[in-house]
């Protein structure tokens, strides 16, 4: 009778920590837009690691990002001084949609990237943009 009640227990417990953890990774991040997608939701602080090359620039720098996100649209202040920028000034602007960033513009000193694309991690805690020509930026969420 012991080991029964044992038994049923272990498997109840059991059963919780799968429930839970099932639950967790169905948590993600994410925001509807009133046309009924369903998009990242990328408000918040991000660790940003700035990768300038080409002819240009060749430095590295990281800063702090705060990204601000209405509906489809976002946009980031830098949230401390880097070389070439000062705090609250605009780093990015951008567009989401349900299958990532659509596009999205990069802002360094007098240099405004074209309009580019990104990726987003599949928990939508990394994003990776590199215009193809001088910067690469990777967004990590605090």
């Amino acid at each position: 009778m012991v080991r029964k009640m044992v038994f049923v227990l272990i498997c109840f417990i059991s059963l919780i920590i799968f429930i839970s953890t099932l639950h967790g990774q169905g948590s993600k991040k994410t925001i509807t837009l009133p046309n009924g997608e369903v998009v990242w939701d990328l408000n918040g602080e991000w660790d940003t690691f700035v990768d300038n090359y080409g002819p240009l620039n060749k430095d590295k720098y990281m800063v702090i990002n705060k990204i601000t996100q209405t509906g489809s649209s976002f946009v980031a202040i830098r949230m401390m001084d880097d070389p070439w920028n000062f705090k609250g000034s605009q780093s990015l602007q951008g567009e989401i949609d349900k299958s990532g960033i659509k596009k999205v513009t990069l802002t360094s000193g007098n240099y405004v990237s074209p309009e580019t694309k990104g990726q987003i991690s599949d928990d939508g805690n990394k994003i990776k943009i590199d215009d193809g020509m001088h910067t690469r930026w990777t967004l990590t969420r605090k």
